[in-house]
């Protein structure tokens, strides 16, 4: 999801959720302690230079039982970032306490925020040696048209 989707999103919810893909709802006296652009320049492993640029919320929970963050809030909060920070519209990358410090996509499910989980991948899969996956295939979906009992292609 972009910064600009969750902008449009936020002004028609009473309440702010978000849901892990297990089911999981963060507790709802969560708190955005960070709203920033994060960009990070690598070298992948083939030796090509990269640059990744996301939006990043960063949401925790204290002992404030009480606390609600109100979309209206959470709008407020993105709007002075913007001013503040100068960020661009991007991808939102949410960081997410669990076992250790998690970092989800966005998605919105028309009620919830859902926190999809990011896998790792290689960028550079030519240079790293890892053959190519076959494609399994069922030989009762093959088809009979040219190696038929006596057709003489065996």
């Amino acid at each position: 999801m972009k910064l600009s989707e969750i902008k449009t999103i936020l002004p028609t919810l009473d309440n702010v959720e978000f849901q892990l893909e297990n089911g999981t709802f963060v507790p709802e006296h969560f708190h955005v302690t960070e709203v920033g652009q994060i960009i990070k320049n690598f070298i992948d492993c083939g030796g090509t230079i990269r640059t990744e640029k996301v939006v990043n919320f960063q949401l925790w929970n204290a002992d404030d039982f009480e606390h609600r963050l109100k979309p209206n809030k959470l709008l407020n909060i993105i709007q002075l970032s913007e001013e503040k920070l100068g960020m661009e519209d991007g991808e939102i990358e949410v960081e997410f306490q669990s076992e250790t410090i998690g970092k989800y996509d966005l998605e919105f499910n028309g009620k919830h925020f859902i926190l999809k989980n990011k896998q790792t991948v290689c960028l550079a899969q030519d240079a790293c040696g890892i053959p190519e996956a076959k494609v399994k295939v069922n030989l009762a979906d093959v088809g009979t048209s040219c190696c038929t009992p006596n057709s003489g292609c065996c």
